[in-house]
């Protein structure tokens, strides 16, 4: 089981080298987190976009860029298209976001001629090292699905459960994350928490352990559940926190990067290869953790 995102680097190195298609890569920390997970034997990189300016950003950060191979295209979105050609056609084994928006870089990966559409839903799980908990912890979908409907949900939990399996964690415990502990009809959260830890149970979602509704506090402090007086396998133990909607996600994640110093990771699931995806203004450690992710899930 990974605790740490330095480990998640071991992980990568050990389930074997794979290649990278970046798609716009003229961006100084994607080029800084690419060099350096070729430089750590992670990836070998395709480097799509703007030759010139790639080039100029390596010089003038001195970045080795042996070994990677750099494609010249101009054009934001014949750029996402040629980097996701690349993993269509094999040269590849996933794709990262670099300096254009993630529509356009999914509206190309979704392209039906690429091949890449998935069966299942595209959300996104981000993967936190957080100074003050005990071990890694997943957040899902602070990203992608702006209200997820209850069937949405299943989607997203799958999503996060193949994330944590990958990771090494054999049955992680899922927390859905209201506002109450208890189920409140009035409150659309809660019931879909209540549904999910019942779908758990007989055995319809696999892989996990569901238990909900929780807040925040119950689902990651022990202390919290016991005041509360929680008696649940999950409480205190969360390894996925499943939010109810991409406003309560995107302001949980940015706290705990800004709040309480986490580092993090970030990928896109659902498409037939992981789509590394984290938010321009991370830094190129971030990034490097991301590319390790996509690297073990694909």
């Amino acid at each position: 089981m990974i605790k740490k995102l330095d480990e998640l680097l071991n992980l990568a190195r050990e389930k074997g080298k794979k290649t990278l298609s970046v798609a716009v890569a003229q961006d100084k920390e994607v080029l800084t987190a690419v060099t350096e997970a070729v430089k750590l034997g992670i990836v070998d990189a395709i480097l799509v976009g703007d030759e010139e300016k790639i080039k100029k950003i390596a010089e003038e950060d001195n970045l080795h860029m042996d070994n990677i191979k750099i494609v010249d295209e101009k054009n934001i979105l014949k750029a996402a298209a040629k980097a996701v050609e690349f993993v269509s056609n094999g040269q590849a084994h996933f794709i990262m976001k670099g300096m254009l928006g993630t529509a356009d870089l999914l509206r190309a990966v979704l392209n039906k001629e690429a091949g890449l559409r998935g069966s299942g839903l595209l959300s996104h799980v981000m993967v936190y090292d957080v100074p003050a908990y005990h071990k890694l912890i997943l957040l899902t979908d602070g990203g992608m699905v702006p209200y997820p409907t209850l069937e949405d949900k299943i989607g997203i939990v799958n999503n996060a459960v193949k994330v944590a399996h990958k990771l090494e964690i054999e049955m992680p415990k899922v927390a859905p994350i209201c506002a109450v502990e208890v189920v409140n009809p009035s409150m659309q959260a809660t019931m879909d928490a209540s549904v999910l830890s019942q779908m758990n149970k007989r055995g319809q979602i696999k892989g996990c352990i569901i238990d909900g509704p929780l807040g925040l506090d119950n689902a990651i402090s022990k202390l919290a559940a016991e005041h509360k007086g929680i008696v649940s396998d999950v409480a205190g133990d969360a390894d996925v926190l499943l939010v109810p909607n991409i406003e309560s996600g995107n302001f949980l994640g940015k706290s705990m990067t800004y709040f309480a110093n986490s580092e993090s990771a970030g990928v896109i699931m659902g498409a037939k290869c992981p789509v590394v995806l984290v938010s321009r203004a991370d830094s190129a450690k971030s990034k490097l953790y991301s590319i390790a992710l996509g690297s073990v899930i694909s």
